[in-house]
């Protein structure tokens, strides 16, 4: 298990790296930066994920939202894409925006 941590300076060089699971969220969510403004959070770091880490990711975005923020998700890893469709939250995240966006290219 590799422990999950927030890496970068925010807004925009954000990146999440580690096990994105049940075991490590809870103290990732109060390390979370929330202010106005768009977050930029790349998870290529990301070694596995849950559903604890599909969470945290919305709440994430809940919060900035609350505080005319945003969050923008890069680099998501397969895994979590198919999380998110199985429980139909890709859209919520920006994630189907994405993969449109890579088709493209």
């Amino acid at each position: 298990m590799t422990p999950v941590q927030l890496l970068g300076t925010a807004p925009h060089d954000l990146r999440i790296e580690g096990d994105l699971t049940a075991e490590g969220v809870g103290a990732l969510l109060e390390t979370l930066p929330v202010d106005s403004g768009a977050h930029r959070v790349s998870l290529a770091g990301i070694d596995r994920v849950d559903s604890a880490g599909l969470a945290l990711l919305i709440e994430w975005q809940r919060r900035l939202e609350d505080v005319q923020g945003a969050l923008e998700i890069e680099a998501v890893p397969e895994s979590l894409m198919r999380l998110a469709r199985i429980s139909s939250v890709a859209t919520l995240l920006g994630f189907e925006a994405e993969e449109a966006g890579d088709a493209e290219q």
